[in-house]
């Protein structure tokens, strides 16, 4: 099997090198080598070398091959237990919105009932499949971004950490911020007491940098909207509850979790640069009608 990419050189790369346009283009070293070696670049059409120089609307054409990647093949099993909503889907990727109390992929060989099985079965019929980009906790719903082919997964991968990917999320948390905007800067790492958990300030933590806006109060709550800035385990849901407002009916961080139907976190927008290119797109997830009711959540 090959992934075959026809590129046509937009102005932003007019006059620089094949090798200035791969870099662009975020292609891992690695992959840029083998692409080299084995002359599976062609520019117009022939044969070239990454030292070329290209002119705006130039086609270059990239030919991909298993062996370039760590993991070529998707090997979830193509089991459909929930219903998929994709929110968004191009040639490279999809979003899904992915309900809360769903896996985003199984933790061992043969595990069906995640995201990924799903979408497995659900993309069968196009001879497509899911690569894991990033994940959403079990219990969090929201937007959750596919790769479709593993030429797009180190790309995306580079894009979340050179954030060139944004994340947006609304969290109900229990009581009132002293400010309308403000951020959490504390570093994540384990916590010694729990290992399911994580904590702030630990002896191996982690830079860790959240935004936060209060969007709306009840009499007891607070609806925040949630940007995240880095991607540590437990981020939000840490720097929330170190900050004395746990997400509600969070089981490891909200002492009164078992009075909330779920966990009050969702992901509720995408900021997405496409692969090999400059475009970006905007990925609405849309809130949980439980997030809707204000009310209802005081009970909580």
């Amino acid at each position: 099997m090959t992934w075959t990419y026809d590129l046509s050189i937009p102005p932003i790369l007019n006059q620089q090198t094949i090798r200035t346009c791969l870099r662009s283009w975020l292609i891992p070293k690695r992959i840029q080598g083998q692409l080299r070696q084995t002359r599976r670049i062609q520019l117009n059409g022939q044969p070239t070398t990454i030292a070329k120089t290209v002119q705006t609307g130039d086609q270059l054409t990239l030919t991909f091959i298993p062996s370039d990647f760590r993991t070529p093949t998707s090997n979830y099993l193509a089991v459909a237990t929930n219903p998929v909503d994709i929110l968004y889907q191009s040639t490279d990727l999809l979003v899904v919105n992915k309900a809360a109390g769903i896996k985003s992929h199984p933790n061992q060989p043969g595990e069906t009932g995640s995201v990924l099985n799903d979408l497995a079965a659900a993309l069968q019929p196009t001879q497509q499949a899911p690569y894991m980009v990033h994940r959403l906790d079990q219990m969090t719903s929201g937007a959750m971004l596919v790769a479709l082919n593993p030429v797009v997964v180190p790309i995306l991968d580079r894009l979340i950490s050179e954030k060139q990917i944004r994340r947006t999320y609304y969290a109900w948390v229990r009581g009132h911020f002293a400010t309308t905007t403000g951020q959490f800067t504390a570093p994540i790492g384990h916590d010694i007491t729990d290992k399911r958990k994580r904590w702030v300030n630990t002896d191996d933590a982690q830079p860790a940098l959240t935004d936060y806006e209060v969007c709306e109060k009840t009499d007891q709550q607070s609806l925040v909207k949630l940007t995240l800035h880095t991607g540590r385990t437990h981020q939000l849901r840490v720097h929330l509850a170190a900050s004395g407002h746990p997400i509600i009916g969070d089981p490891l961080y909200d002492s009164q979790a078992e009075s909330a139907p779920r966990l009050m976190l969702h992901a509720q927008l995408l900021d997405l640069q496409l692969p090999f290119s400059t475009t970006r797109v905007l990925v609405p997830a849309p809130l949980p009608e439980l997030f809707e009711q204000p009310r209802l959540i005081d009970r909580y």
